[in-house]
C-alpha cells in the first residue's frame, strides 16, 4: 500500500487571492553539535559557519553568503562506502516544497531518503529554499537578499563539485523536487539546461501562466507574506514578464528533449480540504498540459498519476531513484 505524507498546506497555492500564509509548524529534527573541521571547505561565495560531520553518511553544513540575507543550510546525503571506494559518484539536487515547516531536511522527515537511498551509489544534496523563495531571484525584497538560484546554481551546485567527489557533468546530475521544489526543478533543468541530465516534479506546478496565471499569483502573494516582506519574486501589481518567460518550464519545451523526465500529480485531493484541493488540481491540469506539450514535440517522459492530492509519494520517489541511478553516469 502507497506511504503518503502530507506536504505543509501553504505550498504551492493555498487559495490565491485569500487566505493567509501561516503559522510555523514546527517539527523538523534537532541537529547535533558541530564535528572538528574536515577537508570540506569554503568557497565559491560561501563561508561554513556551522557543520556536523559525525555521520558517516549524512553531512550538514550552514553557511554565510551574500546571495541570502541569513545563513542557509544544506545536507549531504553520501553513499555508502563513499570514504573508502575512491570512487566519483553522480549527484541528486533535492528540492524541498513551500511553507513554515518546509526545509532542507523535509525530504528525509517526509519520505526517509536516507533508507531508500542505501546501498545505491549516488550523492543527495538538500538544500534550504526558504518558505516561499520558488528557486528564483525576487524582483524585490523587503528583507535584505533572498537570491535562491543565484546560492543554488552559482554558489552550491560548484562548491559540491569543488568538495566532494562527483561527476561535474551533464550525465553527473539530476534535479528533482516537491511541489515549489518540483516547480524549482522543472526550471532549473530547463534553465541551465547543460547541467542536469534527468528531472523529476512530484506534484510540482510546469506553468506559470495557465489559469491566468495563478501560479505566479501564488508566488507573488506566499513570498510576500513568507519571505520578501511584501517584496514579491515577480513583481506587483505588474509582472516583470521577461523574468516569468525565462522561468516558465511551459515556455521552454524544447531544453527537455533527451533528458529522462518524471512527473506526478494527484488525482483525488481532498474535496473538503481547500488548501489540497486548490494545489494538486492545479498541478494535475498544468501537469496534462505540459505533457500534451512534451508529446507535440515527441520528447518521451515518464508521466504518474496517483491516487490522493498534494503530498510527497515515498514509493514514486523510489522508482524515481531508480530511474535516476539509470540515467546517469555509473560510479
Amino acid at each position: 500500500m502507497l506511504s503518503e505524507h502530507r506536504s505543509s498546506r501553504r505550498s504551492v497555492l493555498k487559495a490565491v487571492g485569500g487566505l493567509s500564509a501561516a503559522m510555523a509548524l514546527g517539527g523538523a529534527s534537532t541537529l547535533a553539535t558541530a564535528s572538528p573541521a574536515s577537508a570540506v571547505g569554503d568557497g565559491n561565495g560561501l563561508r561554513i559557519v556551522e557543520r556536523n560531520e559525525d555521520d558517516p553518511r549524512l553531512r550538514y553544513y550552514r553557511f554565510a553568503t551574500d546571495a541570502i540575507g541569513w545563513n542557509p543550510a544544506v545536507n549531504v546525503l553520501l553513499p555508502d562506502g563513499y570514504h573508502t571506494s575512491g570512487r566519483s559518484y553522480p549527484v541528486l539536487y533535492l528540492f524541498h516544497g513551500g511553507g513554515t515547516d518546509q526545509d532542507f531536511r523535509s525530504w528525509e522527515n517526509m519520505a526517509g531518503v536516507r533508507a531508500r537511498t542505501a546501498g545505491k551509489p549516488i550523492i543527495v544534496v538538500m538544500p534550504d529554499g526558504g518558505h516561499a523563495g520558488w528557486y528564483s531571484n525576487p524582483v524585490n525584497s523587503n528583507t535584505g537578499p533572498r537570491n535562491w538560484e543565484t546560492f543554488h546554481m552559482a554558489q552550491l551546485l560548484p562548491w559540491i563539485d569543488a568538495n566532494f567527489r562527483t561527476y561535474a557533468e551533464l550525465d553527473g546530475r539530476a534535479v528533482a523536487g516537491f511541489s515549489m521544489g518540483g516547480f524549482g526543478a522543472l526550471k532549473y533543468a530547463a534553465k541551465y539546461s547543460g547541467r542536469f541530465a534527468s528531472v523529476s516534479a512530484h506534484s510540482g506546478p510546469p506553468s506559470l501562466r495557465r489559469d491566468l496565471g495563478v501560479v505566479a499569483h501564488w508566488a507573488n502573494v506566499s513570498s510576500a507574506a513568507l519571505d520578501l516582506g511584501g517584496g514579491t519574486i515577480y513583481g506587483a501589481p505588474l509582472w516583470d514578464q521577461a523574468k516569468v518567460s525565462a522561468d516558465n518550464p511551459m515556455e521552454h519545451i524544447e531544453r527537455y528533449r533527451n533528458k529522462r523526465i518524471f512527473l506526478v500529480a494527484g488525482t483525488s485531493p481532498n474535496p473538503v480540504d481547500p488548501f489540497d484541493l486548490l494545489n494538486e488540481t492545479e498541478v494535475l491540469a498544468g501537469q496534462r498540459e505540459f505533457r500534451a506539450a512534451l508529446t507535440a514535440a515527441g520528447i518521451p517522459h515518464e508521466p504518474h498519476e496517483a491516487s490522493g492530492g498534494h503530498v510527497i509519494r515515498p514509493d514514486l520517489f523510489t522508482d524515481d531513484l531508480n530511474g535516476i541511478l539509470a540515467r546517469l553516469r555509473k560510479a
